[in-house]
């Protein structure tokens, strides 16, 4: 095979941002099989094999696209999924530009390899072309209970049914997939691809239990007497941060949560087919810069709104989100008021007319490594917007740590594990994902799911 020596990736064909800023189809639309063997033959397959060490679920990388430069896309597929469950969604939502991307030798002179690309096209061909096969798996008769369908309870759903356990996933809401489902918009990943990825979990033979709030419905204690062996918590983390400001509770201030849900989950871009409208004025203003608030951002734009801002205290350099994420939303038209923090929401009649701002200078560095902003007196001023998104964090929903004797949790909420095995203070309880780490990436609550089962199938072997 004839490598490809291009110091570039080969580009993905994405939709017009003046097109895409008003649907919500996907924007990237997906390499074809020869753009995916030449994109794939620019891999060098190192003997080291970097990229692998910054795959938080070991995915053998050069071993999946030395099969894609092949054109054996089928033999790539059972490479991925050797050690990735959900490689359609990795593929799309991964921030491969820190992790395996960040390390591909590739990427020393020129652009790394578009791994990621490369993953999202096998999983996509697969969809589109296979036959599912039979699995026949050897059940032990134990059973294990999973709280929460999002990445992390379903990879450790995945891998535990794999090796023989009876699963049942306990999910609050009305349907599977966690912050797949609610949290990240269509036009980043497709919910019928969602379902899909779940669906291949379920043939496994996991059972899936929807509008189950643990805490509420069950508690884990009670999950113990009812049989179930050990139990792992990947419940995310649901709650929303506020500034406290005054004015923050006026109608027409959304946590980027609540926005976000009845959008993605709740279809709210199709109102009056589905019926869950959501009010979106002309102007909006998003306060954060986190991949939430881009897709906050991007989402108010293609409900129609006219003018929508990003709002945050720091400097470009310090944008938390990804930068593919703040390419797109530039493209798209969205307004970024930069070292800028808001102190007051202004209303009338109980509605929102305005956000307050105060110009910020950097100093020096704060614990994050970040340079901290801080006020210029007497810069105040105020942009007219009619509705604010609030996207600065979530944290882990109490109900689990309130209702679970002996389990030890932060004080901020997250519970507290063993980093080997995910182990909680409690016997026979596991957990990982956000609940343990707050908000973070897809992949790492998957790597977090999959290290838990490892962790609980010893356990239990050893019991």
């Amino acid at each position: 095979m004839e490598r490809n020596m291009s110091m570039t990736k080969v580009a993905m064909p994405e939709q017009e941002p003046n097109v895409r800023n008003k649907n919500f189809s996907e924007v990237a639309l997906g390499y074809t099989k020869e753009m995916a063997m030449e994109e794939a033959a620019r891999c060098l397959n190192c003997k080291h094999k970097p990229c692998m060490d910054g795959c938080p679920v070991n995915v053998p990388i050069p071993g999946f696209i030395e099969k894609v430069a092949e054109g054996d896309f089928d033999a790539a597929y059972e490479i991925i999924t050797s050690e990735n469950a959900l490689p359609a969604i990795c593929g799309r939502v991964c921030p491969q530009e820190n992790q395996c991307e960040g390390k591909c030798v590739r990427g020393i002179k020129g652009e790394p390899v578009a791994i990621g690309r490369l993953e999202r096209f096998v999983a996509d061909y697969h969809m589109a072309n296979a036959k599912s096969a039979e699995v026949n798996i050897e059940k032990n008769g134990k059973r294990v209970a999973v709280v929460g369908s999002g990445p992390a309870g379903i990879t450790c759903a995945g891998e535990l049914i794999k090796k023989g356990y009876d699963v049942t996933v306990f999910e609050a809401l009305h349907k599977a997939g966690g912050v797949l489902s609610y949290g990240i918009p269509e036009f980043r990943l497709p919910k019928d691809l969602v379902a899909k990825e779940i669906e291949t979990v379920e043939k496994l033979g996991v059972d899936i239990e929807t509008n189950v709030i643990v805490g509420r419905s069950v508690t884990i204690d009670e999950l113990m007497e009812q049989g179930y062996e050990a139990v792992f918590v990947g419940s995310g983390a649901g709650l929303p941060r506020f500034l406290n400001i005054p004015g923050e509770n006026l109608l027409g201030v959304y946590s980027a949560n609540e926005f976000l849900t009845r959008v993605n989950l709740m279809k709210a871009y199709k109102f009056p087919e589905a019926p869950t409208p959501v009010k979106v004025g002309k102007k909006v203003a998003v306060v954060g810069a986190g991949n939430v608030a881009m897709d906050a951002a991007r989402t108010a734009k293609r409900l129609g709104a006219e003018e929508v801002y990003i709002v945050y205290r720091r400097s470009e350099e310090e944008l938390p989100a990804r930068a593919e994420e703040v390419h797109h939303a530039k493209e798209e038209g969205i307004i970024f008021k930069l070292l800028n923090n808001p102190c007051a929401i202004h209303g009338e009649d109980g509605w929102v007319t305005g956000i307050e701002v105060v110009k910020q200078e950097l100093g020096e560095p704060d614990e994050s490594g970040r340079r901290s902003p801080k006020p210029i007196e007497g810069s105040n001023y105020v942009i007219d917007v009619d509705t604010v998104v609030i996207a600065i964090g979530q944290s882990p929903n109490p109900l689990i740590r309130q209702t679970t004797p002996g389990l030890d949790t932060q004080k901020w909420g997250g519970i507290i594990v063993e980093e080997d095995t995910m182990k909680t203070s409690k016997d026979g309880v596991y957990a990982g994902g956000d609940t343990v780490t707050g908000a973070a990436t897809v992949i790492l609550a998957m790597g977090a799911g999959k290290k838990a089962a490892k962790a609980i199938d010893e356990y239990l072997t050893a019991k």
